[in-house]
Formats: structure tokens, sequence, C-alpha cells
């Protein structure tokens, strides 16, 4: 009995958070037009039939449009869900997605990757938006300018898609350690330079009581290569040339970079090195549990942090009382820094759920009503209760449990452009071993073996090889 009560109570709420929904779809549609059509969406973002893709994106429209079926059509065949096994090489996604948008029964929408999504704009594959949100007087003004921007620059200054939820980082401190040290908070558009002049006067003690400055990542063991992709991003450094073939690393550009690494890392600022011959590191503290981070272990005074890692965050504040010798962090957040030439440009914002029109459509119509719907100011209220997602409407934008900290730090930047992963994937085969290649470089750069042109100088010999062999 109680098991049925408590069915009929989910029911409830769902329907009551559904049904202004439905309402607000159907104002101002036509009701006399109730025949029965197919809306179908390809999405190169994992499998189409996924019952999360279609919690998040398809139930609520069906609901509320009783006659418009969706069919799904994934671009990754069910046989390589798990990887391939059978030793038949995987298609390419988004080679695949393209494939299917000009075929003989094409998709009417598609659901892609930002990082697919100017290849496809240029291919001629999408349908312009702009036309359609004039039409209609859709609001986008509503929309964050991390989200709206980062779209119009794939596709040239116009909208070819649209995305109703994003994930971003931000710039965490510990204002304790600020105040400690007599040192002004992190503010908002703060240069790289300014971050890393600030942090090196945090950084304090030695052994396992040093405090490092910075990191661009919270957690512990993080690696500097990766990481760093953040800072170079805006400068547009790229590692390949447009179509993917040769190595770009034995330039000045590069040297500067690393080097400035180098030091930043001799300074103490970031967290040492990972020694694996240490098999007790710091890091790994039994008595707590949230060891493998060093900003909630109180070893690191700022670093990058992504929006879902402020729910761990506060769990681990919440349950301070309960772990020996743990003590709540106070603490905020501030914009991602940028570079002097490159003002407010991020490099750690991605887009999800991108949606666009297919430009051989045969119901553009129910495509467009699809992503106006979920792009629109109710799917955004019901969806921001959501912990790990941000929603594209800033209006729905707030602290979550009760927390008060600089939301708006997270949507305060520009994406920064992004290098054709796609691209480089299909022309070199040997990109992960590339990457592992110039991690190993960066590492003696760091430990001090070799100078920094040095290193990118093998880096880029040693790829050559690679890709002759």
């Amino acid at each position: 009995m109680k098991m049925i009560t408590r069915k009929i109570l989910t029911t409830t709420i769902l329907l009551s958070l559904v049904v202004p929904l439905a309402v607000a779809c159907t104002k101002g549609e036509k009701t006399d037009d109730q025949k029965e059509r197919v809306l179908k969406i390809a999405t190169s973002m994992g499998y189409g039939d996924d019952e999360y893709f279609r919690q998040q994106f398809t139930e609520i429209f069906e609901f509320a449009n009783p006659n418009v079926k969706i069919e799904i059509i994934p671009t990754i065949d069910e046989k390589f869900r798990f990887g391939n096994q059978s030793g038949e090489k995987m298609p390419d996604p988004l080679e695949k997605l393209k494939e299917i948008m000009q075929g003989d029964n094409p998709p009417d929408m598609v659901i892609l990757g930002y990082e697919q999504l100017q290849d496809v704009i240029e291919s001629n594959l999408l349908t312009q938006l702009d036309p359609r949100i004039t039409k209609d007087k859709f609001d986008t003004t509503g929309i964050v300018p991390a989200v709206i921007d980062g779209i119009k620059n794939a596709g040239g200054g116009k909208l070819y898609a649209l995305a109703p939820t994003f994930n971003s980082s931000a710039l965490v401190y510990n204002k304790k350690m600020f105040t400690d040290a007599g040192v002004d908070f992190p503010k908002d558009d703060m240069t790289w330079d300014e971050v890393f002049d600030l942090s090196k006067r945090l950084v304090k003690g030695e052994g396992e009581k040093r405090i490092n400055g910075f990191s661009f990542s919270t957690q512990s063991q993080g690696d500097l290569f990766y990481g760093m992709q953040m800072y170079t991003a805006p400068l547009q450094l790229k590692m390949f040339d447009d179509k993917g073939e040769k190595m770009t690393v034995d330039t000045d550009q590069w040297e500067k970079v690393w080097s400035k690494m180098a030091q930043l890392q001799k300074d103490n600022v970031f967290p040492e090195l990972f020694d694996p011959q240490k098999p007790m590191n710091r890091q790994f503290d039994q008595q707590n549990p949230y060891s493998y981070d060093d900003f909630m272990s109180s070893r690191l005074a700022m670093g990058i942090i992504n929006y879902y890692q402020i729910q761990q965050l506060t769990n681990a504040n919440k349950s301070a009382a309960s772990i020996k010798g743990f003590t709540p962090i106070d603490w905020d957040v501030v914009t991602i820094p940028s570079h002097a030439e490159a003002k407010g440009v991020g490099g750690s914002i991605s887009m999800s759920g991108i949606m666009g029109i297919n430009a051989k459509a045969q119901n553009p119509d129910d495509a467009w009503k699809f992503i106006k719907f979920i792009n629109g100011d109710e799917w955004a209220k019901l969806k921001s209760h959501s912990s790990y997602n941000l929603v594209a409407r800033s209006k729905y934008l707030k602290p979550k449990d009760g927390l008060d900290f600089h939301m708006e730090a997270f949507y305060k930047v520009t994406p920064a452009p992004m290098e054709n992963n796609m691209q480089l994937y299909r022309n070199n085969s040997n990109i992960y071993q590339v990457q592992d290649i110039g991690r190993q470089q960066l590492n003696s750069v760091l430990q001090g073996k070799i100078t920094a042109r040095e290193g990118l100088k093998i880096w880029q010999t040693q790829e050559m090889r690679c890709s002759n062999n």
C-alpha cells in the first residue's frame, strides 16, 4: 500500500511540473492540427535510445505534443556500445552523422557536440535559425553570452543551433588562506599573470604542511600537461596544423608557455609533481575521505573548479564535524583568468545538447518547435533544479541548497576557440601516443632536466617518427 501511495505521489509531483510546460508549449499554437507526425532526431552524443537521453530531452516535449512521435537515430551502432569487441573499425561519429544527414531518409534535426558544430556548419548541413528566431520573436537575450556567443562563433556570427545547458569552470579560492597571508581576494576579469602573482604570495610551508598557491585542477595528482590547455586554448596555440598532419610546437610562443610553467613549478606555486616512488604520498590520508582533492584538504589556496564539484565541496563542509581534523572551508569563486590579449575568453566551457535543423529536413517546423521548447524559459525553469547542469537561461542560474556564492563567475566568460579534435583524430592515428610524448617532455622540463625549447624540439621530432611508423 505504501509503495502504491509513493508512486501516486511521484506521478502527481511530475505532472505538477510538466503540465505548466505543456500549457506553455501549446500556448499560441494552432490546436486544429491533430495529425500525427514523426520528428526524426539524429544524435552523435552517445546512443539515441538511452533512457537518459529521452529523460533529458524528449519525454516532456512528447507529453506536451502527443501528436508528434519522436524517432531517435543514433550515429553509433549498438555493437560498439561497450567498445570494439569484434575487431571491426568503429566509424567516425562525425562522418557518420554527416552521412545520415544527407541520406535518402534524413533526420529533421541533430543533436551534436560543440567540437563538431563548426564542421557541420561549414559543410552546409544546417539551416540558419536567425530567420525563424526573428519571425517567432523567440527571446535569445536571456541566454548567457558564454553559450550564445560560443555558438555564433562557430557559425561565423550567425546562429545555426542552440544549446539548453552547459558546463563551466571558475576559479575557487580559500578565503582564510588569503586573510591569513594578508592578501586581497581575487576578483573577476583578472589576467593569468595577475593570478600567478597572487598565488606566489600564498605559498607556505614545506613537505606535508605545504600550501600551494594555484593549480589548474583541485584534484590531487593533476596532470599539468592536460590541465594547462585552458591556458593555451585562448592563445590558439595548436599542437598540429589545420590538417592535423604536422606538429607545430617548436615555436617561440610554445617555449614561452612551457618556460613559464617550469618557473611556477620551481616557485612551488603548483602542487608537487606526483612521485610514484612515494607509496604513501600526502594526497592519500586514510582519515580524510577528501584527500583526493587538494582544495578540500586545505593544501591549495586557488584552483580551477568545475561547476559539478560545487556539490562535492558543499557535502564536504556539511560532513566536516564528523571528520577528525577536517575544518569547513570558507570559499567563493571568480571568473577564470584570461590573457591580456584575449580578455574575457575562457578555456573551459562545454555546451550540452547542441541542436540544429538539418538542411534536408522533411519536417523542419516540428524540429524548430522542439528546439524552441527545449531552449525556452519553462524548460530551463524545470531543469534548473539539477545540481550538475547549468541551464543556458541566466535568470535560473542561482546557488542551490541555501548557498551564497558568486554564481556569475561560471558564465561571465566567452568560450575559447576549439582546435578541431575530430580532424586531428582522423588524420593522426597516433594522437594519444603523440600527446603522451609531449607530457613526458613537459615533465622533464618541470624537473629541470632539459630546457623548454629542448623539450619541444624532442616532442616535434619524436612525433614525426611516430607518424612515419
